[in-house]
């Protein structure tokens, strides 16, 4: 007659047959959980190629201009500028930031500075989380920089979205998904500059700095439309590296669909 074996937990010798069964279900449990990494790994969505400066404290040094939002003007090389939007700590602009520095150095439009904070960048952008001033002070002299020149591009009418800069830009891994558009909406709320991003034909990303139809600031006219796939028209403008889309709020026009960068 067989006899089956019999195993107490609290006797160290494991009988032989038990001791196969547990190893071949460790071993196959294991390659469950490998197989099920991997094809988790491979639906995931990849992180941007962007670089959010978190611990590394970087001085730049340009022409600082409040308009359309706060920036700073770096000569490149001659001839050749780059515009570097300033940002403000968590989910606020910069303009906290600079009122204090002015509270310093009186007004700094149109003057040369010298400004630390973290750098964010991303497909050729450039943005500044300012630092704490009484930390790290600001100093400023006369510009030596020629005046900025906006080139008028004409009227143009495109489809996209309104994201907020700073999270899509690099702060946030992955900055995009359902969860990340009432953060954009905060953000922008804010004071974060809203920027316009679409796709041209060559399937690049494109961005632009976007303004009332005046050029002025425009966050919290544009809060409804923040993370929703719309149609926009109005006058775009080139400053230095970044173009700029004067908008009529009358001529913004909610599409259907789900957004794309803000859905998932």
């Amino acid at each position: 007659m067989k006899k089956d074996e019999f195993y107490i937990g609290y006797i160290d010798n494991v009988p032989p047959k038990t001791k196969k069964k547990l190893k071949i279900t460790v071993y196959i449990l294991l390659i469950v959980v490998i197989l099920f990494a991997i094809v988790f790994s491979l639906f995931q969505n990849k992180f941007k190629n962007s670089t959010f400066e978190l611990t590394n404290i970087s001085e730049i040094t340009g022409t600082y201009h409040n308009n359309p939002y706060p920036s700073i003007r770096m000569e490149l090389q001659p001839n050749e500028y780059k515009n570097v939007l300033l940002l403000g700590f968590g989910k606020f602009g910069a303009e906290k930031d600079i009122k204090n520095i002015e509270n310093r150095l009186m007004s700094i439009e149109g003057q040369e500075v010298s400004i630390k904070g973290n750098l964010v960048y991303y497909n050729g952008k450039t943005l500044l989380q300012v630092a704490d001033s009484d930390e790290f002070p600001v100093s400023k002299k006369e510009s030596q920089l020629p005046e900025r020149t906006i080139n008028s591009l004409g009227e143009i009418e495109i489809e996209g979205e309104i994201i907020d800069p700073k999270c899509y830009f690099g702060v946030m891994k992955p900055g995009f998904g359902k969860i990340h558009r009432s953060c954009a909406v905060r953000c922008i709320s804010g004071g974060i500059p809203p920027v316009f991003t679409t796709v041209n034909k060559e399937g690049i990303s494109e961005y632009f700095m976007i303004t009332d139809a005046k050029g002025n600031k425009i966050n919290h006219d544009i809060l409804e439309y923040v993370g929703q796939p719309v149609k926009v028209k109005g006058e775009l403008e080139q400053l230095d590296n970044w173009f700029i889309l004067k908008l009529n709020i009358e001529d913004i026009k909610l599409l259907k669909g789900n957004s794309k960068i803000y859905s998932n």
